[in-house]
C-alpha cells in the first residue's frame, strides 16, 4: 500500500495548540476521519459536544483513494472517492471541529488516548480507524513492495501506463479497481483463487466485457519475481494443479482488510480477526467507548453503512454523556 505521508504545517493544528486552547480533555474523541468518523463528527458537532477529531494518514480514509464511487444515494452519475470525501470533510470544518493528524497509540478503560507521549482525556470515544489492505503475505511482496507492487490503483495507476499488470482478488474493490487501471495498462489480468467473482454483478459484467481485461481463474499467487523490480508471477492452479509463471509489471492487491485495530484490541472485545464487536447502538464492551465504520464486525462493509453507523455512534456517546455526566451525577473529568 502507498504510504501517505503528512507533513504537520502552521496551517494545521498542533496538539500543543488543540490542548492549550482547548483543555486536555473533551466531550467527545473520534479516532478516524473516514466516513463513519466524519459523519458522527457532523452529528457530535451539531449536538455541540467539543469533539476532536485524530486522523493518522488521509482524511476520507480509503474512500479517498477510490476512482468512482456509484452507489452512495444522491449521486446517480457516481462520484469519485476524493471528491466524496471533501464533502464529508467540508461540512465537519463548517462546524470548527479541529482534526489532528497522528497515530494513537493506546487507549484505556477510562477513556483516555495516547498520542505522541501525551495523554488526552474523554467523555467518550469513537472508534472509527477503518482498515488497511491485506498483503498475500508470499515471497517477494515485501522486498518489492513500491517496486511493482501496489495496494492502491488511484495512487499508483498512472505509474503503469502501457504496462501489462495483474490484479489480485475478486471482490469489488479488485474489480473497481481493474476497471480503472485500464486506463493505463496495455492489459490487466485478474487472478481469482476461484472460478467465480465475489463482486456486485454489473461490476463482473462490465469487466468480462472489457476487452483490455483477462482472466486467472482458480489460481493463487505463489512467489513474486524480480530482481529490482516486478518481473514475473509464479502461480499455482488449484483445480489443475499445474504450476506456472507468467511474465508481468506490476501487481496490484486487493486480497481483503485488516482492521485497524491494535491500539484497542486489550480494551475493547474483538473477534477473532480483530474486528471490534458492537451492538446496535455501536457501543463496545466498554462504557463510553463506541466504534462504527469499517472496523466493527458486521456483514457489509460499504460508504453507506459506515456513514449510517457514524450516526448512531454519535448519538449513541452523547446519550452516554448527558446521562453518565449530568449535574445530578456531579461527575468531572481531570486531566
Amino acid at each position: 500500500m502507498t504510504t501517505i505521508t503528512i507533513e504537520k504545517t502552521d496551517t494545521m493544528p498542533q496538539l500543543e495548540s488543540i490542548i492549550q486552547n482547548d483543555g486536555s480533555f473533551f466531550d467527545l474523541i473520534i479516532i478516524g476521519a473516514g466516513p463513519a468518523g466524519l459523519t458522527a463528527a457532523l452529528y457530535a458537532g451539531r449536538a455541540r459536544l467539543k469533539t476532536l477529531i485524530i486522523e493518522k494518514a488521509l482524511i476520507g480514509g480509503m474512500a479517498a483513494t477510490t476512482d468512482r464511487i456509484e452507489n452512495y444515494p444522491g449521486f446517480p452519475e457516481g462520484i469519485s472517492g476524493m471528491d466524496l470525501s471533501h464533502k464529508f470533510e467540508e461540512a465537519v470544518r463548517k462546524l470548527e471541529i479541529p482534526i489532528y493528524y497522528g497515530d494513537v497509540t493506546t487507549i484505556s478503560r477510562d477513556r483516555s488516548i495516547i498520542i505522541e507521549g501525551k495523554k488526552i482525556k474523554a467523555k467518550a470515544i469513537i472508534i472509527a480507524s477503518g482498515t488497511e489492505t491485506k498483503k498475500l503475505g508470499v515471497e517477494g511482496e515485501d522486498r518489492l513492495r513500491g517496486r511493482g507492487i501496489s495496494y492502491c490503483a488511484t495512487c499508483d495507476g498512472p505509474f503503469y501506463r502501457d504496462k501489462n499488470i495483474a490484479v489480485a482478488g475478486g471482490g469489488n474493490s479488485a474489480v473497481e479497481e481493474a476497471i480503472y487501471l485500464t486506463r493505463f495498462a496495455k492489459k490487466v489480468s485478474i487472478i481469482h483463487r476461484r472460478e467465480k467473482l465475489r463482486a456486485d454483478k454489473i461490476l463482473v459484467e462490465r469487466a468480462l466485457n472489457d476487452p483490455k481485461i483477462f482472466m486467472i481463474w482458480d489460481s493463487i499467487i505463489e512467489k513474486i519475481e524480480g530482481e529490482k523490480r516486478v518481473e514475473a508471477l509464479s502461480l499455482y492452479n488449484n483445480a489443475t494443479k499445474i504450476k506456472t509463471k507468467i511474465p508481468m509489471e506490476g501487481l496490484f492487491i486487493y486480497v481483503g482488510r485488516t482492521p485497524n485495530s491494535s491500539f484497542a484490541k486489550e480494551v475493547v472485545n474483538t473477534n477473532k480477526n480483530g474486528f471490534i464487536k458492537t451492538d446496535q447502538e455501536m457501543k463496545t464492551s466498554v462504557p463510553g467507548i463506541f466504534a462504527c465504520g469499517d472496523v466493527i464486525s458486521k456483514s457489509l462493509w460499504q460508504i453507506v453503512t459506515a456513514t449510517g453507523e457514524g450516526a448512531v455512534a454519535a448519538e449513541s456517546a452523547r446519550k452516554f454523556i448527558e446521562e453518565e455526566y449530568s449535574d445530578n451525577a456531579k461527575k468531572t473529568i481531570t486531566a
